[in-house]
């Protein structure tokens, strides 16, 4: 991949769609006293950057006498809606495999960008027998299998993000951090190549979702590592084995410029971006937004930032879920279980250990009989995280027995 192949792959997408603003932030910037320019890819037709590799990719293989062919893809999120578009603007025929239990949300905005170009096959319960299913297709038909980022021309089509942001910088500006989200790793092996030479390498800070660290870990191993277990929250960036090809470009990074951040962080930084500047981030596109959250502000002010905003496809259903993340990660909800005394006026004796500001926002007490105590499960909101010191202590005073189950991963998934 040279920078002139990359600008040629950036000039043909131009066919396809304009590029994706590059923004400054007027919020973050006054925050970390520094310049935070926002690369929309959330922006795209798709709403996340998958159509750049998918549109390079099916541009080159037609090149090479592969317009007769079916292509075909397995995905469930925004490889499949960027393949499917694309199908659609060439012409030519796909078959996205998607596992059983997809959304019919997704399946019906990938059917809506492929048009009568795509044809979607639900297989298995999993990804992994999904994925084999559509490996077997390929092999059968004699098709095109359209890798999601492990392939070179993937990751020249992902670094087109890179030719944008050096057209779209104010003349003379160079960035001085780069902030990058890494799932499988095609667009910061993208990114980080067509820059090189102009952005040193320390310039550049990854984030990945702490539950799915896969960068991070084979950095330290050395070779690319599979993960035994991902936690699938940031379902954009949630992969268990980061790329081949990816970790070649990767690897050479130290582990200290990859940055995990917490599932629930991301909450935090989708909750405000939504209620603050209006714009709707998925958990992947919040990594990098996440990330400089985290650092030190020491280290990004006064500096020119550029954060990759990888993408926009956020289920509204599952806002809940996100406000209680988020919530939880700032400090403002717990959960407890206590042993409150079955006797006349207990309750009221618990309720007025509450501060002015402490909100129950769930209660289930069972009252057994022949039992002096009974316990509940109770749910409290507040304003200031530091309310709950003061809380715990009138728990404390009161001889109250409880337990903070907040952070309990088996209790919060069965009772949370």
């Amino acid at each position: 991949m040279t920078r002139l192949e990359v600008e040629s792959a950036e000039a043909a997408m131009r066919s396809l769609f304009p590029a994706t603003p590059l923004q400054l932030n007027d919020h973050l910037s006054a925050r970390y006293g520094a310049d935070i320019w926002l690369k929309r890819e959330d922006l795209s037709p798709v709403r996340s950057y998958k159509i750049r590799g998918a549109f390079n990719f099916f541009r080159k293989a037609i090149g090479q006498g592969a317009s007769g062919k079916t292509f075909v893809c397995a995905s469930a999120g925004n490889h499949a809606q960027g393949f499917a578009y694309v199908c659609r603007h060439f012409g030519v025929p796909g078959v996205v495999f998607m596992p059983v239990t997809t959304p019919q949300q997704k399946i019906d905005k990938t059917r809506m960008f492929g048009a009568e170009f795509i044809t979607i096959r639900l297989f298995g319960d999993f990804f992994d027998q999904c994925y084999q299913a559509a490996r077997d297709h390929v092999e059968a038909i004699g098709g095109v299998m359209v890798p999601p980022f492990d392939h070179a021309d993937i990751i020249e089509g992902q670094a087109t993000v890179a030719a944008e942001i050096l057209q779209q910088l104010p003349d003379g500006t160079l960035p001085d951090m780069v902030v990058l989200p890494v799932g499988g790793g095609g667009l910061a092996a993208g990114i980080t190549g067509h820059l090189e030479g102009i952005v040193p390498k320390s310039a550049f800070v990854f984030a990945e979702p702490a539950g799915a660290p896969s960068l991070r870990r084979s950095i330290e191993a050395g070779q690319v590592t599979t993960l035994a277990k991902v936690d699938n929250f940031v379902d954009g960036a949630a992969v268990a084995r980061i790329g081949d090809l990816n970790f070649a470009a990767l690897r050479d990074f130290p582990a200290s410029q990859v940055h995990l951040m917490p599932e629930n962080a991301i909450c935090v930084t989708i909750q405000e971006m939504l209620n603050v500047e209006g714009v709707v981030l998925e958990p992947a596109g919040a990594l990098s937004l996440t990330a400089i959250a985290a650092m030190d502000p020491d280290a990004i002010r006064g500096k020119t930032v550029v954060a990759v905003v990888s993408g926009g496809n956020f289920d509204f259903e599952r806002l809940p879920d996100v406000k209680e993340r988020a919530m939880r990660y700032a400090g403002l909800k717990k959960y407890f279980i206590l042993r409150l005394a079955q006797r006349p006026g207990a309750l009221r004796d618990f309720l007025n250990l509450l501060g002015p500001d402490d909100d129950i926002a769930r209660f289930e007490y069972l009252k057994k009989s022949a039992r002096n105590f009974g316990s509940i499960l109770i749910g409290i909101e507040t304003k200031a995280p530091e309310n709950f010191a003061r809380l715990i202590a009138n728990f404390e005073a009161a001889g109250m027995g409880y337990e903070d189950i907040t952070e309990n991963e088996i209790l919060a998934s069965l009772i949370i």
